[in-house]
C-alpha cells in the first residue's frame, strides 16, 4: 500500500517586492491546498504604519504572526500555504511555536531585481523606500529551520516549479 503524502503548511517568505502574493497562490495551486494572504492578516493600524512609510516594530509585528500561526496550526496535516515576509528568525520561531510543522519557502533575489519589480507595482502598500530596512532586518533561514531558499529570477511558473521541486525534498510534515 502507498504511503500517502501529508501535505506541508507553507509559508512563503521574502522581503517586499520578491513575489510572496504572486508565488503563494500558484504554489498552493500546484500543491492543491488553499491559499492565505499574509496582508489580510495585519490589523488595519499595521497597514496605516506600512502606508505612511513607517516600518513596524516586534510588538506591532507579534499580534499578526500570531494571527498566520493559528491559520498553519489550523491547517496542520491538511496543507496550505500561507505568504509572511517573516524575516527575523525570532518571527519564524513565533510562527513554529503555533505551528510545529510548518515549513518556509524562502523567496530570495538581488536587491536590484527586487526594487525594478516593486517599482512596476500597482496597489501596493508598500514603498520601495522601505526595501533597505527590510534587507537590513533579513536573516535568512539557518540549517536547523525546515525550509527551502528559491531564487526570483525567471517568470512565476518557473519560480513556483523551483518551489514545487524543493520541497519535494523536505521531510514529512510533524502533525
Amino acid at each position: 500500500m502507498q504511503q500517502l503524502h501529508t501535505p506541508h503548511v507553507v509559508v512563503v517568505m521574502g522581503v517586499a517586492g520578491t513575489g510572496k502574493t504572486t508565488i503563494g497562490p500558484l504554489l498552493a495551486a500546484r500543491l492543491g491546498v488553499p491559499y492565505a494572504e499574509g496582508d489580510d492578516f495585519h490589523p488595519p493600524a499595521n497597514i496605516a504604519k506600512m502606508t505612511a512609510g513607517t516600518p513596524l516594530t516586534d510588538e506591532d509585528r507579534w499580534p499578526w504572526l500570531d494571527a498566520i500561526g493559528a491559520w498553519a496550526h489550523g491547517r496542520a496535516g491538511l496543507g496550505g500555504v500561507v505568504s509572511s515576509s517573516a524575516l527575523k528568525r525570532s518571527y519564524r520561531d513565533r510562527l513554529r511555536a503555533a505551528a510545529p510543522g510548518v515549513v518556509f519557502v524562502h523567496l530570495t533575489g538581488s536587491r536590484e531585481l527586487i526594487e525594478d519589480r516593486m517599482s512596476h507595482r500597482q496597489g501596493h502598500f508598500m514603498p520601495t523606500a522601505l526595501l533597505d530596512s527590510q534587507f537590513a532586518t533579513l536573516q535568512p533561514l539557518q540549517p536547523d529551520e525546515a525550509g527551502v531558499a528559491v531564487d526570483v529570477a525567471g517568470t512565476p511558473e518557473e519560480i513556483t516549479e523551483r518551489a514545487v521541486d524543493a520541497l519535494k525534498h523536505l521531510p514529512e510534515p510533524v502533525r
